[in-house]
C-alpha cells in the first residue's frame, strides 16, 4: 500500500497506527487506489430506511404498513435525505406509467394517522384511504369538508372522488427501482 501511495513504509505505518497525521493528499491518494470517492473512505455502515410496503395507483392495494418497525426490508439512504421519520414505499404494478414504475421506491414522512396535512393537497401523496388501502395519488380538496379527490396519474386510471382518508404525506423522493441498494432488514 505504502509503494502504490508512493510513501515510505515507516509513514505509512505511522499513518495507519494514528501516531502521523493523515492529510488531503494521502486520502485522495488511497481513495484512488480503491477507486471510491475520499469521503467514501469514512463511512460508517450505512444509513438505511425501512420499506413499510407496497403501495399502487390505480391496482387496490391493502395497507401497506405490514412489518413491525425495524423488521422487514430495508434501503441505503439515498444521499442528501435525512434518514430521519422518513419511510419508503415500493410502486407495485404499472398504473402509474409513465410517472412511476414497478419497483420504484417513493420515501415520505407520515406525522399521524388521522390528518391530511394542508401541505399534502396539490401534491403528489401516499395516503390511506378509510378501507385501508394504500395509493398514490394526487389529493386535492373534495367538494365536502373532510372528503378528498384522489387523481391519478394517467388517463387510464379515473380519479376516485369523495374519499376519506385516514392520512396523507407528499412524497419527498421518487428513486427509480434500478438505483436503489436493499438490505436485509
Amino acid at each position: 500500500m505504502a509503494e502504490m501511495m508512493g510513501i515510505s513504509v515507516s509513514l505509512y505505518n505511522g499513518l495507519e497506527k494514528g501516531k502521523r497525521r493523515m492529510n488531503a493528499d494521502y486520502i485522495e491518494s488511497a481513495a484512488n487506489i480503491f477507486h471510491v470517492l475520499p469521503s467514501q473512505l469514512f463511512e460508517e455502515e450505512p444509513t438505511t430506511i425501512a420499506i413499510a410496503g407496497k403501495v399502487g395507483a390505480g391496482a387496490r392495494v391493502p395497507v401497506f404498513d405490514t412489518y413491525e418497525k425495524g423488521d422487514g426490508p430495508q434501503v441505503e439512504c439515498p444521499l442528501g435525505l435525512s434518514p430521519h421519520n422518513i419511510v419508503a414505499v415500493e410502486i407495485e404494478g404499472d398504473s402509474m406509467e409513465p410517472v412511476y414504475s414497478a419497483g420504484d421506491l417513493l420515501f415520505y414522512t407520515r406525522w399521524s394517522d388521522g390528518s391530511v396535512p394542508s401541505e399534502a393537497v396539490g401534491r403528489r401523496c401516499v395516503c390511506e384511504c378509510e378501507e385501508g388501502l394504500g395509493w398514490v395519488k394526487v389529493v386535492r380538496q373534495g367538494r365536502e369538508p373532510g372528503l378528498f379527490d384522489l387523481h391519478s396519474f394517467n388517463d387510464q386510471t379515473p380519479t376516485m372522488y369523495g374519499v376519506r382518508l385516514k392520512w396523507a404525506a407528499p412524497i419527498k423522493l421518487h428513486w427509480p427501482a434500478e438505483l436503489a441498494r436493499k438490505v436485509d432488514g
